[in-house]
């Protein structure tokens, strides 16, 4: 893997005060080798999607991240180039 993309979405739910999130994890973008994998909506803020990405990662044995390693240090040891976007103040219905 040379880069990975992880664009995410984030919704804010005023009546219940919750944030919640989606996301599309792209590995080798551009090339033949591109693979995009997508986490539904779910609870979380923040960076928490990046928490999720890698777990998706290691699920489907893309990377093997020591325990406790984040998913940008990682990348910075491995020299894949690493891009996040996060969205935020989108719809329920955009997610």
């Amino acid at each position: 893997m040379n880069t990975l993309d992880i664009t995410a979405k984030e919704w804010f739910d005023k009546v219940n005060g919750n944030s919640y999130f989606s996301a599309e994890i792209t590995t080798d973008y551009g090339t033949e080798k591109e693979k995009t994998y997508k986490l539904p909506l779910q609870y979380g803020y923040g960076t928490q999607y990046e928490t999720e990405a890698k777990a998706v990662l290691t699920e489907f044995n893309r990377i093997s991240a020591n325990h406790g390693q984040n998913l940008s240090q990682y990348c910075k040891d491995n020299n894949i180039k690493y891009n996040t976007n996060k969205i935020t103040g989108c719809k329920k219905r955009d997610l």
